[in-house]
């Protein structure tokens, strides 16, 4: 495996990323010890990045588990801010939870530190200054070694490392944003933006989540496990598209996964990409395509498709900030909402 350093931080990492949702008993693969031996054989490919959640469930828990012994060879990430309980102050960025949940993840993974902690998604209510001083204290306190986020917005990126800039404290080293051959959007402003302030970039879902398998064709029947609740995975747009990118990797003489896999970690911007495989079958096809290396006429072909810096669709677990959430926001109060002076004759 070639490896990439992730950043400025020093840190190698592994093009493929193992990515841990899949390992949550509850949504994913239901035996722990299948899990294991699927986190153990991607470590003995050299992958050695892996990536959970607190959100993920008991994703943690059976991560830590696995890496006993080979803690020391495994970037370990996780993150935090997603809710994990009725309570109004178990989620979000604020001092108060990251502290706390920082402890909780630690004694789930069995480890005493966080190679890569991230904001799982952007907490508009909490100071970023707020965030980046607790995160900056985990890393002076040896509990954390680097910092990131996930689908924040770029200019989001660009407040974050001015503020840590301004108040001395640790800036964030990495971002977690969609990226795949149907969702290009991070091209336009995200990936330059990381490029510009040497960050990391871990993207998820190269594989559409799902979409881009070969497994759901245009009419056909839909059998991803999460098709029933994200509406995405049922657009008849990005159907459409996923059938002539089938017909492209036929051309190419690639599985669909190749040429998807292979497309997310071609963008200069990009680290690595972070693979979710639920079987051992899904690991041994995506390990199959690690030598894969697209020519200009394939990615120009791709360009073609779906033009660069562009999404088909958009993805329902995309972030979607207050301006476009709150109406209030983007609506003036309707007594002022008219071009005519209110007093005028």
């Amino acid at each position: 495996m070639r490896y990439r350093t992730l950043g400025r931080t020093g840190i190698k990492v592994s093009p493929y990323a193992l990515g841990a949702l899949m390992f949550a008993t509850s949504v994913g693969n239901p035996d722990p010890d299948e899990s294991a031996r699927i986190i153990h054989k991607a470590l003995d490919a050299g992958i050695n990045l892996i990536d959970t959640a607190d959100a993920y469930r008991d994703s943690e828990d059976i991560v830590g588990r696995a890496i006993k012994g080979r803690r020391d060879n495994v970037v370990l990430a996780t993150k935090v801010s997603m809710p994990m309980g009725d309570d109004p102050n178990q989620q979000g960025a604020s001092r108060r939870w990251i502290v706390t949940a920082a402890e909780n993840s630690l004694r789930r993974l069995r480890t005493d530190h966080i190679d890569l902690y991230q904001i799982h998604r952007p907490d508009p209510t909490t100071d970023i200054e707020e965030t980046l001083s607790a995160l900056s204290d985990l890393i002076r306190s040896g509990k954390v070694r680097a910092i990131g986020t996930s689908t924040m917005p770029a200019s989001d990126i660009v407040e974050a490392q001015w503020v840590a800039e301004r108040r001395g404290l640790t800036r964030f080293h990495t971002e977690q944003p969609p990226y795949s051959l149907l969702n290009r959007g991070i091209e336009r402003e995200v990936l330059p933006t990381a490029q510009r302030h040497g960050m990391g970039t871990l993207v998820w879902g190269p594989l559409g989540q799902g979409l881009l398998t070969g497994r759901v064709r245009k009419g056909g029947p839909n059998e991803l496990r999460r098709a029933g609740f994200f509406k995405h995975l049922g657009d008849e747009h990005r159907l459409d598209t996923v059938e002539r990118f089938i017909s492209l990797a036929e051309e190419a003489g690639l599985p669909l996964t190749h040429l998807a896999m292979a497309f997310a970690i071609a963008h200069p911007g990009v680290t690595s990409a972070i693979v979710g495989p639920r079987t051992m079958s899904h690991l041994d096809d995506l390990l199959g395509g690690v030598d894969v290396a697209l020519t200009d006429d394939i990615l120009d072909r791709i360009d073609e498709i779906v033009p660069p810096g562009t999404d088909v669709g958009t993805l329902d677990q995309a972030y979607v900030p207050p301006a476009l959430q709150q109406t209030h926001l983007r609506r003036r109060p309707v007594s002022e909402r008219t071009a005519a002076h209110p007093h005028a004759a």
